[in-house]
């Protein structure tokens, strides 16, 4: 193909996307989805009007190189250290009992050992591009079943290193086949820790040097290198790109530059990552799926159920992070991932999947992660049907919810949470905290903190701390989405109860007002206002008139700051702001 050719064909699939997009938003569909039928449409498998994809995946498949460098650079060392049970412990226990169940069975189904294991390893990983995408629209990202989705999927890509190794060893009949894994393995480790080690000492000093530099461009250009020439030095050393690149990401990430790079590649991030996705739906072939009906559906129905039950009972019994986060995060893993495509065409390569086989992994592979943006809005559902009976309060003997009324319910006992908590004993209210995540109940519950485990959204909890008599009820938890429910339950339980809601995004307060809360403390425009308190204090105003200014603010839901181009701040809160300047 001339390189001509190869632009327009790009162009072509960028605008199918783009319509493709917007009509997918417009209908309230997830954009993923949008990107996904679109590559079907212009694919082999459709219209044909793509006619080399095997350039344009190549292309794509560095959305996904972008992807981990930003996902290494929002995970410090010290985080992921934090991360470690969901990494090592959760990841690694779902992708050995998904491997040996889809060996199992494939045995039993009639297929050879190795083609066997190989297609487990290609059911055991998941979507990073995708999951990571549709949390972060959710703003689920630092959500609790987030936190557990990140952490497996980064032991999963970790596993596609090995899982390549292992492609040419099951292809052969050598005895000393396991000998020359562990042998390859090895040396795969050795190159890991030599290739962190460099870009440890390395990046740090190199991005020193550059930002020294007058010039702005230096740094944009230098960015890019970073993040592709990490990429392809870990490919040419036996890793993945998408290894080099999250390594990159995760040694810079400490640096006085992290933001700054990651505001040089966000942008760029997005773009690949759309023509990514749309590369993946050119691989569905419509004609493939029916001819092969039966099987197609065997496996979609296969992957889903598997994986979600599989990571619900790991996140359940290892983790211990209750019915809604177990449900969430393994509903939000329930599909086949990017690295699955680069692993299947090298067990096909090497004779290890024969060609029927090939077509029903790629047609319910694709499927599957067609069908992961609607799971993940099933999901709220689907946990409030498997918490239905399940309801915990682990401690709950223990602190016991104040009986006499007019207490304080804080719901989320994280860094926000534990403030409130403290400022609310110091000045002798009392309060009880429900909190999902169990290590920190047991943790704070062994101090004498009144708190207790459970998934707020739950009726029988919220009864059990008698939130009916509350006098506040405080959410401050990171999921949106939860906190919807969790508002709409409680008014539905004490309709004269004050509810404070804490979220990240404005755009989320209206709905949020309109299932009950009382007031909207918004991230966004919390920040916002302290930035006005702090520019109009170098004019001279009045710290007192700053603060009728900021409450006035609040008490209209944050409405004077979300005001269209072009209108004006209304008179009576400017009036207020010069009243402080004459003072």
């Amino acid at each position: 193909m001339h390189e001509g050719d190869l632009l327009s064909q790009l162009l072509l699939l960028i605008a199918v996307a783009a319509v493709g997009v917007a009509v997918f938003e417009r209908v309230g569909l997830p954009s993923v989805a949008g990107f996904l039928v679109a590559g079907t449409l212009v694919g082999p498998g459709g219209l044909g009007l793509v006619s080399d994809p095997d350039r344009v995946r190549a292309l794509a498949e560095f959305g996904v190189v972008f992807l981990l460098f930003e996902i290494g650079l929002e995970l410090p060392v010290a985080r992921l250290r934090g991360l470690w049970k969901e990494t090592f412990l959760a990841g690694g226990l779902q992708v050995a009992l998904t491997v040996a169940t889809v060996a199992f069975v494939a045995s039993a189904l009639g297929m050879r050992g190795e083609t066997a294991l190989i297609l487990g390893a290609l059911v055991a990983m998941s979507s990073t591009a995708l999951v990571i995408r549709l949390l972060s629209e959710r703003g689920a990202i630092d959500a609790p079943h987030g936190q557990v989705a990140v952490g497996i999927l980064l032991f999963q890509d970790l596993c596609i290193v090995p899982f390549l190794l292992a492609v040419p060893l099951l292809a052969s009949d050598a005895a000393a086949a396991p000998a020359a894994f562990v042998s390859a393995l090895g040396r795969a480790g050795l190159t890991l820790v030599g290739f962190v080690a460099v870009a440890w000492f390395v990046l740090p000093v190199a991005l020193d040097r550059v930002a020294r530099q007058p010039s702005r461009d230096l740094f944009s250009l230098v960015a890019l290198l970073v993040v592709m020439g990490s990429a392809l030095l870990a490919e040419r050393v036996g890793l993945t790109l998408a290894v080099g690149a999250f390594v990159a990401g995760l040694v810079t990430a400490g640096s006085r530059y992290a933001h700054q790079l990651f505001a040089e590649v966000v942008t760029l991030r997005g773009v690949l990552l759309g023509l990514f996705f749309t590369a993946v739906g050119m691989l569905f072939d419509p004609r493939q799926a029916l001819a092969n009906a039966p099987e197609v559906l065997f496996y979609v129905t296969g992957v889903v159920v598997l994986k979600a039950g599989l990571v619900i009972a790991v996140v359940l019994v290892l983790l211990r992070l209750g019915v809604r986060v177990a449900v969430l995060s393994g509903m939000a893993l329930a599909q086949t991932g990017e690295f699955s495509f680069v692993l299947a065409a090298a067990a096909t390569a090497a004779g290890l999947l024969d060609a029927r086989v090939e077509q029903v992994f790629l047609a319910g592979s694709v499927l599957t992660l067609l069908a992961t943006p609607f799971l993940l809005q099933m999901g709220p559902r689907v946990a409030g049907l498997f918490a239905a009976g399940s309801d915990r309060l682990a401690g709950a003997e223990r602190t016991g919810a104040p009986r006499e009324g007019g207490h304080v319910v804080i719901v989320g006992y994280g860094v926000a949470g534990q403030a409130l908590g403290r400022v609310l004993d110091a000045i002798g209210k009392r309060f009880i905290a429900i909190e999902a995540n169990a290590r920190t109940v047991r943790t704070l519950a062994a101090d004498g903190a009144p708190i207790v485990f459970g998934d707020a959204t739950r009726r029988p909890l919220l009864e059990r701390v008698d939130v009916a008599r509350a006098r506040l009820v405080a959410i401050a938890i990171t999921d949106a989405h939860a906190t919807g429910q969790v508002v709409r339950m409680v008014r539905s339980l004490a309709p004269d109860v004050r509810i404070l809601a804490r979220t990240r995004y404005i755009a989320e307060a209206d709905a949020l007002f309109e299932a009950g809360a009382s007031g909207i403390v918004a991230e966004e425009f919390e920040s916002t206002i302290d930035l006005l308190a702090q520019a109009l204090r170098g004019f001279g105003i009045a710290d007192e008139s700053l603060r009728v200014f900021a409450e006035a603010l609040r008490e209209e839901g944050y409405e004077p700051l979300r005001l269209a181009p072009g209108v004006k701040l209304d008179p009576w809160l400017a009036e207020v702001l010069l009243e402080g300047l004459e003072r």
